[in-house]
């Protein structure tokens, strides 16, 4: 039913969903707890949400919250188009401060897996964006943090065009990320020592 494509940061993946289409238009089946479980993607979604945006480029990110109540997200695109990009943010994996990106689209039936411990960012292509994300933990304002877009110790590869992005006060505001790993709690699990 789903296909998982891995990205290069552990545990952060692709996942197409089935699409039924006739001439009437299209059915997309985008999540199912136990096709993903089969897939070894258990999550317990407890929160949907959606964010409108009516600018190109605008950019919301880069965000996270620290336990214990980080959030692994399930995102897609359904109107327009968007650059996404994650970063490891967990002490011990053999990615920790890389990034990924990847453009998700309404024309594209794939959605980005973001586990827990991860920074998530995304900046609009298009005008007239709706990105949806189902979390897997509730939102805690206190736990919640931002690192700047455009820090210079990530470097990460945001569209060229995209030096004056639309930004909340939020994101205009957010840290540095050597401001955030002074206060970093993510920590990663290799495989062989998930039981």
């Amino acid at each position: 039913m789903f296909e998982v494509e891995p990205l290069s940061l552990p545990d952060a993946c692709l996942i197409r969903h089935p699409v039924f289409a006739d001439e009437r238009g299209r059915f997309s089946v985008t999540a199912h707890r136990d096709g993903l479980a089969s897939l070894g993607l258990e999550h317990e979604w407890i929160q949907e949400n959606e964010s409108f945006s009516s600018h190109v480029h605008t950019l919301r990110g880069l965000h996270a919250q620290h336990a214990p109540f980080a959030q692994a997200k399930l995102v897609r695109c359904v109107a327009g188009r968007i650059l996404d990009i994650i970063v490891d943010a967990r002490h011990g994996s053999p990615t920790f401060g890389q990034s990924a990106s990847v453009e998700l689209s309404q024309d594209a039936p794939v959605q980005l897996l973001v586990p827990a411990g991860f920074l998530h960012g995304f900046i609009t292509l298009e005008p007239d964006c709706v990105v949806n994300y189902k979390v897997d933990a509730p939102y805690s304002p206190e736990h919640d943090f931002s690192v700047a877009w455009n820090d210079a110790d990530l470097a990460l590869g945001w569209p060229a065009k995209a030096v004056q992005p639309v930004l909340s006060d939020k994101d205009r505001a957010a840290g540095s990320w050597q401001e955030f790993l002074r206060h970093n709690t993510f920590t990663y699990t290799p495989p062989e020592a998930v039981k």
